[in-house]
């Protein structure tokens, strides 16, 4: 965890509230700051609870607050919001606010920290979703924004975690916002007033008296509590002069006058880049959302796309890195550096070819995953910066709803077919839990990645073409299948496909690049630790005979349900570690295979456990319990259907030959 402030930590009962706009992020942050050990607050007199945590390594805690449009609202939940400031309402003392903006609505979110800034608290403004705002060509100038509220200002993509590192360092150097909002004289004269006689209570004067103009039953409530019902009637008395009977309400004309400010300060801070006014391209966005000829377009795409990341990346890159690198360079020099350790043991686990702690933990990270991942974030960054990808959603929308998904699960879903790991992780943009689970579940079941599609296509090209039918019609038929079925077994209804239609615009390189380099750093940073983890368990596996024993075991099984050469089991094993192992040993075996035989153990190495690394990553993103139900599932029913196909095959005596 990055350093807090000594003075900060030290303070064992510091409580942070975090504030903002509806849809911002706040719970992703929340989430990212102080992980799954949370628990739910009620907040006194409100049928409302807001989630508590500590900010992991800390005993700073953090409060996760409903939506707000203005500190004005009448509405419970938006209530809960500023009410969590004040005295006995939430985990002790609130001593500070964490307010979360909106990178593509800055204005929105300004006016709120504006209205906050009134509590005096010291704020930190986290400006979220930066690579939304990019892709809509939106740049914010943060150091100004900072000079222009006096606050620190942090940027993140709370979502994947990138950033937030940031925020909790910048916990420690929370300063109070400047109070930038000029009233009318008789309301900054009433405030004044606000200041003096409420001495000693900590109870914001400022705000108080605000809400106290505008007649809120829980500002008075709080006043009288602290300081009496003479204090209360006192200070309602002077209020009347700020705004008579007759008019209109407070709340709008001050509103009005912090959403004015806030588009002075929005103008300063946000550069939007004009969309494209070509007719063409103008032309090209329309052609996009039409069925006639938005679908040929988007075969198009998706072609353009898999080539890039499937074979430039997956295939070149990984060649000329892995192979070139890695595999004649690297490895036999650590294998020299480690030469002179005594214990052949200690030097198998660090160097090995298949479980060893640098060839599978860290140079299948950066030989594999890496260039894979970067290619996929440069092609989705240019399909969403260039406005592409919501069109595409919109148009398979209609499809993907019978599969429990709306349109933009088709990115993961088409994208398995180049990494697996990497698609599971693009599930992060699906908006529910049930649309997250249903696409994982599908691309366990249903993609092979580039190494295992390249060794598909080599072995069938040398088969019949009705056993290329077969593969990858089972595949396609299978993934709406279990799509439909999940969407009928699994509770909840998938989100509706809202989303905004940008303008279709040629993206500019250097942001892209530069947004593509940020996420694939943050990602190799978490993920290198987990796999030299997974390399370490799989090789003290391996030394007890556990993957010997698991052969043996699983001889029967394999030759007589399955129909398959004994061999099959080192297959299935290296393909469970790693794909493009399992593949180039089915090829290595491929003469001791019928056709027959061939088409079902390419099926069953499709639908069995990806490799290791995407397991891994089921286990991050799913958790553990769900995780462990997906990957269990999917064994079994790979086996299942790997014999129904076999005795299925003898009794229509189909041979593919």
């Amino acid at each position: 965890m990055t350093r807090i402030d000594t003075h900060l930590a030290a303070q064992k009962q510091a409580v942070f509230a975090i504030v903002g706009n509806m849809n911002v992020g706040k719970t992703c942050l929340f989430k990212a700051l102080c992980g799954s050990s949370t628990h739910s607050i009620n907040m006194p007199g409100s049928t409302v609870s807001v989630e508590s945590g500590a900010v992991r390594g800390t005993g700073i805690r953090i409060l996760d607050t409903p939506g707000i449009y203005s500190i004005f609202s009448s509405n419970e939940e938006e209530r809960v919001c500023r009410d969590i400031l004040l005295p006995g309402r939430g985990e002790g003392p609130v001593t500070g606010i964490i307010l979360v903006a909106d990178a593509k609505n800055m204005r929105r979110s300004i006016a709120i920290a504006l209205q906050y800034a009134e509590y005096g608290l010291p704020m930190l403004m986290v400006v979220n979703m930066i690579d939304e705002a990019s892709s809509r060509g939106i740049t914010i100038d943060t150091a100004r924004l900072s000079g222009l509220i006096g606050i620190d200002v942090c940027t993140t993509i709370a979502r994947e975690g990138i950033g937030v590192r940031s925020v909790a360092a910048a916990l420690g150097r929370m300063r109070t916002p400047a109070q930038s909002v000029t009233f009318p004289a008789p309301v900054e004269n009433f405030l004044q007033d606000m200041q003096k006689l409420l001495v000693g209570g900590a109870c914001y004067p400022r705000a108080l008296g605000l809400l106290l103009l505008d007649r809120d039953r829980t500002a008075r409530d709080c006043i009288e509590r602290t300081f009496g019902p003479g204090m209360l009637e006192r200070l309602a008395t002077l209020g009347l002069s700020c705004c008579p009977e007759g008019r209109i309400p407070f709340h709008i004309g001050i509103t009005s006058l912090y959403n004015r400010q806030a588009e002075r300060i929005a103008g300063e801070v946000v550069r939007i880049e004009p969309a494209a006014r070509s007719s063409m391209i103008q032309r090209l966005g329309s052609m996009c959302t039409s069925p006639a000829t938005g679908i040929p377009i988007a075969f198009i795409v998706l072609a353009l796309v898999y080539l890039f990341v499937g074979s430039f990346g997956a295939t070149y890159l990984v060649d000329t890195i892995d192979i070139q690198l890695f595999e004649n360079r690297l490895i036999p020099l650590c294998e020299k550096l480690v030469a002179p350790i005594p214990s052949a043991f200690v030097r198998d686990m660090i160097v090995d070819p298949d479980f060893g702690l640098l060839p599978t933990g860290v140079f299948l990270a950066l030989g594999l995953v890496l260039p894979v991942l970067l290619c996929f974030y440069i092609a989705f960054g240019f399909l969403e910066d260039s406005g592409y990808l919501p069109r595409l959603s919109l148009l398979l929308d209609k499809i993907f709803k019978k599969m429990g998904l709306n349109g933009k699960g088709v990115i993961p879903l088409v994208m398995g077919f180049s990494c697996v790991t990497m698609a599971i992780l693009t599930t992060r943009m699906l908006d529910t839990k049930k649309e997250r689970n249903i696409a994982t579940l599908l691309l366990l079941l249903s993609s092979p990645c580039a190494p295992l599609l390249a060794v598909m296509l080599i072995i069938l090209d040398r088969m019949p073409v009705s056993a290329t039918l077969t593969v990858f019609g089972i595949i396609f038929v299978q993934t709406f299948a279990v799509g439909w079925l999940l969407n009928r077994m699994l509770p909840g209804r998938p989100a509706g496909l809202l989303m905004e239609i940008p303008p279709l615009r040629i993206p500019r390189a250097l942001p892209l690049l530069k947004m593509a380099i940020l996420k694939t750093f943050h990602f190799m940073k978490e993920a290198i630790p987990v796999f030299m983890l997974a390399a370490l368990v799989v090789f003290l596996f391996e030394r007890a005979g556990g993957l010997a024993r698991l052969e043996m075991l699983a001889g029967p099984l394999v030759h007589d349900i399955l129909g398959l050469p004994e061999k099959s089991v080192q297959v299935f094993i290296k393909t469970i570690i790693r794909r493009e192992s399992g593949a180039a040993e089915l090829m290595h075996l491929k003469d001791a295979y019928t056709n027959q035989q061939l088409v079902i153990n390419l099926l069953v190495m499709t639908f069995l456990l990806p490799c290791l690394n995407s397991a891994i990553v089921v286990v991050k993103e799913r958790g553990a319990a769900t995780a462990a139900v997906m990957l269990s599932g999917v064994m079994i029913y790979s086996m299942a259907l790997g014999s129904v196909l076999h005795f299925l095959f003898i009794w229509l005596g189909i041979t593919f030959s």
